[in-house]
């Protein structure tokens, strides 16, 4: 089915400014078939499960249709009331620019009366569970006589979860002149019962599921709060040594923010979304599918026609926000019988989408540990001992062996200290970067001058921060150009940092409650102490 794009729809500038928001670029099959025959005003029956993006294909329309009249112009039924809520919060969302507009769930468990005062008040849009509804109707403290469209979401759930009668206690109370929505995974004869007796020439519309074909792809999730995504994200790039990951957020703004914090951290990433050029898009892919470039950071529209057979890795940065987003995004790893990996970040509210993710495409997404700096290290300590017995078993290391036994005659070393000095610099070679960024100005650095303010941060290299960490969260944070940052010198406890004169204040405030390698920073003008 073809996609569209939500400005082809004709919607108001309040609506298409919160699906932008939303990270939303184009529909989905359900919202390109549904949407224009709702705003029309016709009734539909969408065959669709859930995470296909159906909240948006009945919500927008209803939205479109709302006059200033605060009165229940749309009623919408879920099963259960964690689905009512979710569907009142997306929305909300949708509604964020439309003023005045007021969206009520209704649902058991909370308390009645309190529900029967905000009915009193008056509202635009009901979600509610039918029992909960039904409750409201024999008690005459909610008005149907407004209602301009019903929508009954996930309409098999709730006959088998024995809501006929109270289905039918609704739909007789609203007006017969009104637009009559059926959504439902499954189309049983009950389903199809209802629709001839409570809809006018539906246009029926349905959705085939998309399943996961890529078994060979190892997936887990990460429970992490926004502001902990980019560390994230770094820890798990050389946890596993990355060197081609696709990184995937729901929005352009979000796709410039993370090439922008990767390339402050140190790491070769650009960025594909639909604001750049068609010569600029084909420069960046060919980069990524030369391998010149460890990461590319893209939106969903940006990806197709990503056909690159070596892709070690995808990130959802943001949790998709259909299910079938999810299977092509991750389906760009493991491609030509190659094993491949799938990393999800989430938290909050897209645990609803992860779960919907996990029940409909029939996959587990198991949750995932944090690596800490100790499994990072010992990670790339188990790769170079393997590399160091494939080159043994190669020989030929006769001219090297010298070396090594220069070192030895002096007698000031044992052979296991050496290994161990190889083997550490091999491991650690950020710890090498500090020493060097901290004795000498790099040439990416301005030199000091007097437009530059020496600052002081209570971290060091005892706590495993080096000098890209200090210039990465200093452009996360606070939004201050990495070309207004001079020197950093990382000692063992502090770390000093010179930043433009005017921009002080600014990084000293936005910095108050920035974590650097899980350090909370302290930072302030360095006086001389």
């Amino acid at each position: 089915m073809v996609k569209m794009k939500f400005d082809e729809l004709g919607l108001s500038k309040e609506i298409l400014k919160a699906v932008h928001d939303m990270g939303f670029e184009e529909t989905t099959p359900i919202q390109s078939a549904a949407i224009p025959v709702l705003l029309a005003g016709g009734d539909v029956i969408g065959q669709a499960q859930t995470g296909t993006g159906k909240t948006a294909a009945f919500g927008i329309p209803a939205l479109e249709s709302l006059t200033a009249d605060r009165k229940i112009q749309t009623l919408i039924l879920c099963p259960t009331r964690e689905l009512a809520i979710q569907v009142s919060e997306e929305i909300i969302e949708l509604a964020k620019y439309k003023k005045g507009v007021q969206v009520l769930p209704i649902y058991g468990g909370q308390q009645i009366e309190r529900q029967m005062r905000a009915l009193h008040s008056g509202a635009h849009i009901i979600i509610g569970t039918p029992g909960r509804v039904v409750d409201h109707i024999r008690r005459g403290t909610i008005n149907f006589s407004a209602v301009k469209m019903v929508i009954l979401d996930e309409a098999d759930e709730m006959l088998d979860m024995g809501f006929r009668d109270d289905l039918e206690v609704i739909l007789q109370q609203v007006p017969p002149e009104r637009q009559t929505v059926f959504f439902s995974a499954t189309m049983p004869k009950a389903i199809l019962d209802m629709t001839k007796k409570y809809q006018k020439n539906p246009e029926h519309v349905a959705i085939k599921h998309e399943t996961l074909t890529v078994p060979l792809i190892e997936q887990e999730y990460f429970d992490v709060r926004e502001g902990q995504k980019l560390e994230t994200l770094s820890r798990i790039i050389d946890m596993h040594s990355i060197k081609l990951g696709l990184v995937f957020c729901n929005t352009k703004r979000r796709v410039d923010e993370v090439v922008g914090h990767l390339q402050a951290r140190g790491y070769s990433a650009e960025g594909l979304h639909g604001d750049l050029r068609q010569a600029q898009r084909d420069q960046v892919m060919g980069k990524f599918r030369k391998g010149t470039i460890e990461l590319l950071v893209a939106t969903d529209v940006a990806a197709r026609g990503i056909d690159v057979d070596d892709v070690e890795a995808v990130f959802n940065y943001d949790v998709p926000q259909d299910e079938e987003s999810y299977v092509h995004r991750i389906g760009r790893t493991g491609r030509a019988g190659r094993s491949g990996r799938a990393f999800t970040f989430a938290s909050g509210k897209d645990f609803y989408k992860l779960q919907d993710i996990q029940r409909y495409a029939k996959i587990k997404i198991k949750r995932g540990i944090i690596p800490s700096f100790a499994d990072i290290e010992q990670s790339r300590a188990a790769t170079v001992m393997a590399a160091i017995s494939a080159v043994i078993e190669e020989g030929g290391l006769e001219p090297y062996m010298k070396h090594i036994e220069r070192l030895m005659v002096s007698g000031e070393h044992s052979p296991i200290e050496i290994a161990a000095a190889f083997l550490k610099v091999e491991i650690s070679p950020d710890r090498q970067e500090e020493s060097i960024e901290s004795s000498a100005p790099s040439s990416s650095r301005r030199s000091s001058d007097s437009n530059m303010t020496k600052l002081v941060m209570n971290v060091g290299n005892r706590h495993n921060v080096r000098p890209k960490d200090i210039l990465g969260a200093i452009a996360g944070e606070t939004g201050v150009a990495g070309k207004l940052v001079g020197n950093i010198d990382v000692q063992a406890n502090l770390t000093f940092v010179e930043v433009d004169a005017t921009k002080v204040k600014q990084v000293i405030d936005g910095m108050r409650k920035a974590n650097i390698r899980g350090n909370r920073v302290k930072i302030e003008v360095y006086k001389g102490r």
